[in-house]
């Protein structure tokens, strides 16, 4: 089990974030906020799918008072994404944001940040100080990664103390690149020198299809180490997808329990004497429609086979002409392989 690294709690609506937590999932709306309507179904289906914080951006005044109406309209709690502006930041306060994002390298001047904090403070809103590479204004494509840690370590302890001097702690805290190892040596950084709740991502991970590898790699590395406390995916797509990567992130560590089942199946190699990967399509859609978390192995020899049999709740193993069933480790049959995909459903149904 990963060991969380200690961080006080942040307090986001009903939604607490911090290392005596679970991970908090979050996505994005990606449509125009002033469509309300559209806005209104993507945060409930995100909400369905196991997000716990939506984030909508609110960059005009028009937005802000499309947001106020969306926020009486879910149950989800919502960050308002604040880019230039401290009037947006603080209508979306006013309008009912659970929490809302700043970005240090945006929002400067030293009145404006003071008064979101009052605002933030009285209505008891959450703020996420989040830093993006992008927006650092004098870094450029040679600066040594050293520097760039260096420059968005120093905006963001610079934003923390114009907080910390005013009493408000209500704060998580995100520094995201484009870039897997970047974000990873940033996050590191910024987890040795503060103790407040972190956000993970990346900032621009890419299409559906190429997301999932740099979103695991970076997101993952930092989750085994301890770190982090509530995470985004950011896909180029569908936002159901953010959130389905990131429950299998979590999941792969121990960290969220998905109510789905697991299906391994083996390589294949050269033991292999049947058509193992045709057969594991099948189970694969037999499995669509079960709600439980099993462990299904489908193994190609008896190399392997009988170890992971030992760790699967449903497993076979199968040479040329016959298969053998087992069920949490022990074996209960052996079957013809014709008949084997028919009597392994039997015994998936049995435990469904």
């Amino acid at each position: 089990m990963v060991k969380r690294r200690r961080t006080h709690t942040v307090t986001a609506g009903t939604v607490k974030i911090g290392s005596r937590y679970p991970i908090v999932i979050q996505s994005m709306v990606k449509l125009a906020t002033t469509d309300v309507a559209r806005c209104v179904k993507q945060v409930n289906s995100l909400a369905m799918a196991g997000a716990r914080l939506v984030r909508i951006a609110v960059p005009t005044a028009k937005d802000s008072a499309a947001f106020a109406k969306i926020v009486q309209k879910v149950k989800v709690p919502l960050i308002a994404d604040i880019h230039f502006s401290p009037e947006r930041a603080i209508e979306a306060i006013e309008a009912g944001a659970a929490k809302i994002r700043l970005n240090p390298g945006n929002i400067k001047n030293k009145k404006d940040i003071s008064r979101i904090i009052d605002c933030a403070k009285a209505n008891k809103v959450a703020i996420r100080i989040g830093i993006n590479e992008a927006s650092i204004r004098n870094l450029f494509d040679d600066t040594p990664q050293r520097k760039r840690t260096s420059l968005m370590l120093k905006e963001m302890a610079g934003y923390i103390r114009l907080f910390e001097k005013k009493g408000f702690n209500n704060i998580v805290l995100s520094v995201k690149s484009s870039d897997v190892t970047r974000t990873i040596e940033s996050n590191l950084a910024v987890a040795e020198k503060f103790d407040y709740p972190l956000h993970l991502g990346l900032t621009h991970a890419g299409l559906a299809q190429d997301a999932i590898i740099p979103a695991s790699v970076a997101i993952g590395s930092l989750l085994q180490q301890g770190i982090g406390d509530t995470i985004r995916i950011s896909i180029a797509g569908d936002p159901i997808g953010e959130v389905e990567i990131a429950k299998k992130i979590l999941a792969s560590l121990g960290l969220y329990e998905i109510n789905e089942p697991h299906l391994i199946v083996c390589p294949t190699c050269g033991r292999c004497e049947w058509d193992l990967i045709s057969f594991a399509e099948r189970v694969k859609k037999l499995l669509k429609d079960v709600k439980k978390p099993l462990r299904i192995a489908v193994m190609g020899c008896v190399v392997n086979g009988p170890g992971e049999a030992a760790d699967a709740d449903i497993a076979i193993c199968a040479a040329a002409g016959k298969g053998f069933i087992y069920k949490r480790g022990r074996k209960i049959a052996t079957v013809k392989q014709a008949q084997l995909f028919a009597a392994l459903k039997k015994e998936i149904e049995n435990l469904a």
